[in-house]
This record gives structure tokens, C-alpha cells and sequence, in this order.
């Protein structure tokens, strides 16, 4: 995952509305929420809420499947933890490295 790729995943849930449509997903697990029952839970217009699904969807962080006239939302933990988990693997990854270097000197 480059850089971009993460910034973008961040700034989704740096907006309050998507981080608290991200939470209420989470909250419901694999069943999911219908774009409806979401827009109702947090009072939230159509318009916009189709707007924050849409960003959210395009990061990976939210996945939809039509369920015949409805659309069920789900949260995609996988793709916070796959960030999470990177920036993890790079912490003081340079420490480690000039400690590395200062040793074999």
C-alpha cells in the first residue's frame, strides 16, 4: 500500500459524518445496514449520505451488495487494519537501522 493509498484511507475517517457511518457499520458486524436504514439511524440526508458512502467506498473501507431492491452496507475492517498495520511495520524502523549501522562499526 503506497502512500497515497493511505492518506486517502486516513482522511475518509478524518470527517466526522464518514467516521460515524464507519462506526455504525462496524457496530452491526456482517449484517450490514441498508443505505436507507443508515440515513435514518443518523439522520442524514440521501444526498449526502451518498456522497460520504461513495468516498468510503471507493477507499475500500465500506463494501455494498445489492440485496434485491436494497443496498446492504458492511464496514471492510481489513483495509483499517491493513493500514494500521503497515504504518505499524514501519515504526522506528530507522532506529533499527542506525542502531544496526553503529553496531557493525
Amino acid at each position: 500500500m503506497n502512500t497515497s493509498e493511505i492518506a486517502r484511507t486516513l482522511s475518509e475517517l478524518g470527517n466526522e459524518t464518514r467516521l460515524d457511518i464507519f462506526r455504525l457499520l462496524i457496530k452491526r458486524g456482517s449484517t450490514g445496514m441498508s443505505i436507507g436504514d443508515i440515513g435514518t439511524e443518523l439522520s442524514i440526508a440521501a444526498s449526502t449520505l451518498a456522497f460520504h458512502l461513495k468516498g468510503l467506498v471507493q477507499s475500500g473501507l465500506v463494501t455494498q451488495e445489492k440485496q434485491g431492491r436494497q443496498t446492504v452496507c458492511r464496514a471492510n475492517l481489513d483495509a483499517l487494519t491493513t493500514v494500521l498495520r503497515q504504518l505499524e511495520d514501519e515504526c522506528c524502523i530507522d532506529e533499527d537501522t542506525q542502531a544496526n549501522e553503529r553496531n557493525a562499526s
